[in-house]
């Protein structure tokens, strides 16, 4: 089986905004606590965050995190989060039925953002709260001193305003199990006035507004049209969510799910220029891809806590899956969809970043390891900067449910013109043959082979333990060939390919 790829220099697509490789972070579970922030551990800092992690984090290079919901931020009061800590309240929350001791909040964020070398991206609560609180919330984070409430973050030990600039206006309002849903037109009306008056605060700002929870929101894709109606003028993002499953479904439409992200990408892409004609703007809005992953919903020991049935547990092992070789094809397979998306999606957080269906795991008081979806992550988020490529393709395909006509080869290209690399992020889908990839590359220059990395293994329910942290893990990959301008590789049964070109000339 043959796949015959052809990529110009003069063919893009669009530059990569690095903020594709953004990361989430919730109050859910153990991402926050036992998850980066766990006051004596052996790792901890002064400040009780843990350096394993952030190590792990700084190796995947998020631009940016989403905090801190996620459905707990529909009930959320910012206030409760800020200040001694001594004196925050326990709250419990609806969101998830568990307690929440606030002994992590804004303050906490941002200096593990400074440190993780990363911007933080703040949710606020249009759920349960909403123009006031949204207003007070940004005058404490970037307020001057001189305001009631800058002053107040001084007194609270941060005199310097923390320059917050990535704000999401909600979460999920479409939601019936959100705390506070909303109909388009209330949500509409309500974001429009918080960006309002969010603008009239900073105009820097870059603020995204909610769309439907899934593209199987019964109100999908008309929410979007009636929210972004309402918004259109003062918003920069529209949110998309989409969690994928390979539970009841065969491994081939499992694998052939980013074809239905893809298409969701384009019905809002279409939806956005729609409203766009109409109001006869020259604004464009793009894409907030902010929550994104594999999710295992029967995977649930923990459903006595999501039911209630546990009491109010503080951070309880929630959703913490563990991925195994498809599930790494699977998220490879979305990354490549954003980078094939790249004119639209500026921003896709993967959800989440610790223990709560996350690349990065940790023991409470011991160790912390990669998944195996975080490898394909981490070779994207380093060698996936750049500008997309138009890639033309000629490749055998096969129906699925997800979509017809689903090529064996999910591809994407990139070109890094100042650093002089063209780098294309290659799976083979089939799960019996092998897949011969012929690239021909016209414009580049001089070429030669600088890197090939494969990820695979002949166990495709092998997964990374505390106990085997490595049992997926990139190696060298073997046979790639180049001669000239053509890069032949030889791509076996289900796996992942980064193959990295130098150029000159």
């Amino acid at each position: 089986m043959k796949a015959f790829v052809t990529a110009h220099s003069a063919y893009e697509i669009a530059p990569i905004d690095d903020r594709i490789y953004g990361a989430f972070l919730e109050h859910l579970g153990r991402a926050i606590y036992t998850g980066i922030f766990e006051p004596g551990h052996p790792a901890a800092d002064a400040d009780g965050m843990r350096a394993d992690v952030m190590e792990l984090v700084r190796e995947l290079n998020p631009p940016l995190v989403r905090y801190p919901g996620g459905n707990f931020v529909s009930a959320y009061n910012w206030e409760d989060g800020v200040g001694p800590r001594a004196s925050r309240p326990t709250r419990l929350d609806l969101a998830w039925h568990t307690s929440e001791s606030n002994a992590f909040g804004t303050h906490e964020f941002t200096a593990w953002c400074k440190r993780a070398g990363t911007a933080p991206m703040l949710a606020i609560n249009l759920g349960s709260r909403g123009l006031e609180a949204a207003r007070n919330f940004v005058e404490y984070v970037n307020g001057p001193l001189g305001s009631a409430w800058g002053d107040l973050r001084k007194a609270h030990g941060h005199p310097e305003p923390f320059g917050v600039k990535y704000w999401c206006l909600g979460n999920e309002m479409d939601g019936p199990w959100q705390i506070g849903q909303k109909t388009a037109d209330e949500y509409g009306r309500l974001a429009a006035e918080v960006a309002k008056a969010m603008r009239a605060f900073d105009k820097s700002l870059e603020l995204v507004v909610c769309g439907s929870s899934s593209s199987d929101m019964p109100g999908f894709p008309e929410w979007e049209r009636i929210v972004l109606e309402h918004t259109y003028d003062v918003i920069d993002h529209i949110s998309l969510h989409m969690y994928v499953t390979p539970e009841n479904t065969s491994l081939a439409n499992y694998l052939a799910l980013n074809q239905k992200l893809e298409r969701y990408i384009g019905s809002v892409a279409a939806v956005i220029e729609t409203v766009r004609a109409k109001r006869r703007s020259k604004r464009r809005v793009t894409i907030s891809f902010d929550e994104w992953n594999v999710w295992y919903p029967s995977r649930l020991p923990d459903r006595a806590v999501l039911a209630g049935e546990a009491g109010w547990p503080h951070a309880p092992r929630l959703h913490e899956d563990v991925y195994d070789v498809a599930d790494m094809l699977q998220v490879g397979c979305i990354i490549n969809s954003f980078i094939r998306r790249a004119d639209i999606v500026k921003i896709a957080c993967i959800a989440q970043l610790v223990n709560v269906i996350a690349p990065i795991m940790t023991e409470p008081g011991g160790p912390t390891w990669r998944q195996t979806i975080f490898h394909p992550y981490h070779l994207a988020s380093t060698f996936g900067r750049g500008t997309a490529l138009k890639l033309a393709m000629t490749c055998p395909a096969y129906d699925a449910e997800a979509a017809l006509e689903v090529p064996w080869l999910d591809i994407a290209g990139v070109r890094d013109a100042a650093g002089g690399f063209v780098t294309v992020f290659a799976i083979n889908r089939n799960p019996d043959e092998a897949l011969e990839l012929c690239l021909e590359l016209t414009g580049f220059g001089t070429l030669a082979l600088a890197d090939h990395r494969t990820l695979a293994s002949n166990d495709l329910s092998a997964s990374n333990s505390m106990t085997h942290p490595d049992a997926v893990t990139p190696r060298q990959g073997g046979g790639a060939r180049l001669d000239a301008c053509r890069l032949t590789a030889s791509l076996p049964p289900l796996s992942y390919h980064m193959l990295r070109l130098r150029t000159a000339g």
